[in-house]
């Protein structure tokens, strides 16, 4: 969906766009963004700076803008540095902002992941197990954030196995199984749903 691997079948249809086949660049800047299970970045950059590599809109990014520093390269720089300050104070990692990105924890660099995706100005993020590997109490934290973000209108498709994390953020919830649709409802539905109980609790065994 998101454009990192080619499709070898099917449609993949966002905002009434067939996307289809196009780049990661191309599909990000149409709004649909993703991150990343085991977070990404550029370890040797200050947390400022990656945020400020997925601004959207960046006039330096072409050779002749850079080069001459126009007015309205300066400005755009401007506004995504405001930009970048507000989302590290959304995601409490201000005090980290000078700090390479490798000195963050697990669990702040999956704030710094999620961070980049709002840069972007998307209109659907796509999280892939964002609380992987992370301490309960930044488990937490990006929960909160994420409850944050959806109540102020973000959109999220989440991956998930931590289930109290799906019942705390999905609705709707959709459950796969080797690869194809098993369940679709409220997670108390969900969860009682004896067709998802066997696929991912299995079945009681019966002796006699």
């Amino acid at each position: 969906m998101s454009g990192l691997i080619p499709p070898d079948g099917g449609r993949v249809v966002f905002d009434g766009h067939d996307v289809t086949g196009w780049p990661p660049h191309r599909v990000t800047r149409r709004g649909l963004v993703r991150t990343f299970q085991i977070a990404r970045g550029f370890p040797r950059l200050s947390v400022l700076e990656n945020l400020l590599l997925y601004g959207a809109a960046q006039p330096g990014e072409t050779l002749w803008r850079a080069l001459l520093g126009t007015r309205a390269a300066r400005e755009r720089e401007r506004v995504l540095v405001r930009r970048a300050w507000d989302v590290a104070a959304r995601l409490n990692l201000t005090p980290l902002l000078n700090a390479p990105a490798s000195a963050l924890s697990g669990g702040q660099k999956k704030l710094l992941e999620l961070g980049r995706a709002l840069m972007t100005d998307p209109q659907l993020i796509m999280l892939d197990e964002p609380i992987a590997g992370v301490s309960p109490t930044l488990a937490a934290e990006i929960a909160r954030h994420l409850q944050a973000l959806r109540g102020g209108g973000m959109t999220f498709l989440v991956i998930e196995h931590h289930l109290d994390v799906i019942a705390r953020l999905c609705d709707p919830v959709v459950v796969m199984a080797d690869g194809k649709h098993l369940a679709e409802g409220r997670f108390a539905d969900i969860a009682a749903d004896e067709r998802v109980q066997a696929a991912y609790l299995g079945r009681r065994a019966v002796t006699g």
